[in-house]
């Protein structure tokens, strides 16, 4: 295994990073950037495809990657939160409880299919992605830095599955959709599954990866970005505020501000990535959809005329003139 290199630029240790684990997986380069943007902004990502897309892959990759630890719960119905965040265990030969710790103390935890646990197991997780920490009895217990919690569902089965409460879907930052290869893409994918599996290198290691974390929070944004950032939120609470009060009838819920910190937190991680220590529009449109999607609460009107919140969230970016940014 290589050591990570002292040396190199951030941009250049994102790519290498990026590079690496696109020797596991093919396409989805839209997946990786998003995991990259998260890890840098210290977010989570709920990801909705279908099965056999390489989700898991893709997280266990990068995480060799950074020299991370990584661990995976497969969600089920007969789940409890125990089995998520740790227990006390009674120690006999001392006669005292003793903290066993569960699988969320990692660096990037993949919950697959999020949504077959029940609201009371989807909730234990609340309070470690908010606060990268977890009460046991009275003692709390903080997590590794970096963490990143990705959480993938089915989008074409409904049975023995539990909707996720409004409260914890806020909680991601990113809701990213994936959907099948192309054909070259598959014809890859093919090709790497009947040939010996190429070992991931260590790029970067942990230490290196919060040090990219304190240089993306350096980034610079205008505050006229902030205040479009704003603007988008308002609207989707107020489409009539925009022209678009057509869409009124749609909306039962818009965005929470959550929506409008994480549009500047993902627009500077995007913005080191692709080499820079100031933010653009473009850094901030790009992932406008991921970021809002899953914050919209639509109505049964929705759902009936087969309106989406990509549908909405396009129109209302169209009507939310951005601002103009001398030189950028």
């Amino acid at each position: 295994m290589t050591q990570p290199s002292p040396n190199g630029s951030k941009g250049n240790l994102v790519e290498q990073v990026r590079y690496e684990v696109k020797k596991a997986i093919v396409g989805q380069e839209e997946l990786l950037e998003r995991m990259l943007v998260a890890l840098l902004a210290r977010g989570h990502i709920l990801v909705e495809g279908v099965p056999g897309l390489a989700k898991t892959l893709a997280v266990k990759s990068l995480a060799e990657a950074i020299g991370g630890q990584f661990q995976r719960i497969q969600f089920t119905p007969d789940l409890v939160p125990a089995d998520l965040v740790g227990t006390r265990i009674f120690h006999q030969p001392t006669g005292e409880f003793q903290v066993s710790l569960g699988p969320v103390f990692t660096n990037l935890l993949l919950a697959d299919e999020i949504n077959r646990a029940p609201a009371k197991v989807q909730s234990a997780l609340l309070e470690v992605m908010q606060e990268q920490q977890v009460t046991i009895g009275r003692e709390t217990h903080l997590v590794p830095k970096p963490f990143l919690v990705m959480a993938t569902q089915n989008p074409i089965e409904s049975d023995g599955t539990y909707p996720l409460p409004e409260a914890q879907v806020d909680r991601f930052m990113m809701k990213v959709l994936v959907g099948y290869p192309s054909s070259t893409e598959e014809f890859v994918i093919v090709e790497r599954a009947i040939a010996p599996t190429v070992p991931i290198q260590l790029i970067i290691d942990p230490e290196r990866l919060i040090d990219l974390q304190q240089q993306t929070d350096r980034v610079y944004v205008d505050p006229s970005i902030i205040e479009y950032s704003v603007r988008l939120t308002n609207a989707t609470r107020e489409p009539a505020g925009v022209g678009l009060g057509d869409l009124g009838k749609y909306v039962t819920y818009g965005c929470s501000p959550r929506a409008s910190i994480n549009l500047v937190l993902a627009a500077r991680a995007l913005a080191l990535i692709r080499g820079r220590d100031y933010v653009i529009i473009s850094d901030l449109t790009e992932l406008a959809l991921d970021i809002m999607r899953h914050r919209l609460v639509l109505s049964y009107e929705a759902l009936s005329d087969d309106v989406t919140p990509d549908h909405i969230l396009t129109k209302i970016m169209a009507a939310v003139p951005a601002p103009e940014l001398a030189g950028r």
